[in-house]
């Protein structure tokens, strides 16, 4: 289960909800054997290493198109959304993916909005149960959605092996590889949100560039696919918010996490004394009690929250993000330290609707980012801590 979101000021009101994990869909017939695909994927991977053809920037804009898979598994390296590593960095970014314009006029389809009105935290707080590590990734990422991959967690999480994805996380690798389960605990500050305010017409002009390779993909020919979308990306950007989150993770032992998970279903998390609910989330009752980490590695804000977010019960001093629950100075003076740094959500939609003028070509390039995109999912990664 999970605690829903809600916007507020004080993030007080929270509403328990069932929450499940996403169900991953199964391979369809026309992806097996494995084997039989093997070649293609080891196609597809030869050509998608190659240089891109033409100019390319990187800008988190709606409609711009990027390729997933040039760091599928990898993509916190291009896209800031969780810690990348331990070291300083000079340089503030949040999006370096290289992108593409493949639409004219984008600007006029799209809106934005900016969340600065002072007084009012913009953002929510919410928990989620994770009956194990797999879960675990699944809930960080749960905002992220990628069109037709079953498992988009994976295309960030695919090449974590146990240290850094310990790391990122803010827990020892012990928690990682062994028989756990996890309770995400986030607070959310919203900064920036942009977004498509219809589906994209059918007479939206496309880039002459684009244009003309639309007319060069053959039907059958894997190859032609395949060079389209290293050229021109396989997803736009539909959707994003960005700013800035502070999040801890809790690991329980099966026992106490059932214990945990079915109190607060039937009570509600507002239904529990700041006692209790103090008393679920402390050292004696969880195994292990996370470092509270940045989506930025913002170093200024984990201090902050070192300091101010202590909790004493008698002798024991720890540190939690339940403090903020409900404290209205904390999130006044947190407010101005979660600056826009993080992408918080982000929705990525196929590009085969550039296609749209040659019913068969949409529906073989269709086929063929499917294939793909299940063989990446199937091959990525050797290691991976959740499999």
């Amino acid at each position: 289960m999970c605690v829903q979101k809600s916007k507020s000021k004080s993030l007080s009101s929270l509403i328990p909800v069932a929450c499940r994990p996403r169900n991953s869909c199964a391979m369809s017939p026309s992806l097996s054997p494995r084997r039989g695909l093997f070649r293609l994927w080891l196609l597809t991977l030869g050509l998608l290493v190659l240089a891109a053809s033409g100019s390319r920037e990187s800008q988190l804009r709606i409609g711009k198109a990027i390729n997933i898979f040039l760091r599928y598994g990898y993509l916190g390296i291009s896209m800031r959304v969780i810690p990348l590593n331990d070291s300083a960095e000079s340089e503030r970014w949040i999006f370096k993916e290289p992108t593409r314009n493949i639409y004219k006029n984008m600007s006029e389809l799209s809106e934005s909005q900016e969340y600065t009105a002072p007084g009012i935290f913009h953002g929510d707080f919410h928990m989620e149960f994770c009956e194990n590590r797999r879960q675990l990734f699944q809930a960080y990422f749960r905002d992220f959605t990628i069109e037709r991959l079953d498992k988009p967690w994976e295309a960030f999480t695919g090449g974590w092996f146990p240290d850094n994805a310990a790391k990122k996380l803010g827990i020892n690798t012990s928690f990682i590889v062994g028989d756990y389960s996890y309770v995400l605990v986030r607070v959310v500050r919203f900064r920036e949100t942009g977004k498509l305010n219809s589906e994209i017409p059918v007479n939206q002009p496309l880039e002459s560039e684009v244009q003309a390779r639309v007319q060069q993909v053959q039907v059958g020919n894997v190859s032609s696919a395949v060079r389209f979308m290293e050229s021109f990306g396989t997803h736009y950007v539909n959707s994003y918010t960005t700013g800035n989150s502070l999040y801890q993770v809790f690991v329980y032992s099966r026992k106490n996490y059932k214990m945990i998970k079915e109190r607060i279903k039937s009570k509600g998390l507002n239904g529990l004394s700041k006692l209790d609910l103090y008393n679920y989330f402390a050292p004696w009752f969880a195994e292990h009690l996370g470092q509270i980490r940045s989506a930025s590695a913002n170093a200024t804000v984990e201090r902050w929250a070192r300091r101010k977010l202590q909790y004493e019960y008698y002798v024991v001093k720890y540190v939690t993000l339940l403090k903020l629950h409900g404290n209205s100075t904390l999130l006044r003076s947190l407010d101005s330290l979660l600056g826009n740094d993080a992408i918080l959500q982000l929705d990525l939609k196929a590009v085969n609707v550039v296609f749209r003028d040659h019913p068969q070509k949409q529906s073989w390039f269709h086929e063929v980012l499917d294939n793909n995109m299940k063989l990446w999912e199937l091959n990525l990664p050797l290691n991976h801590p959740s499999r």
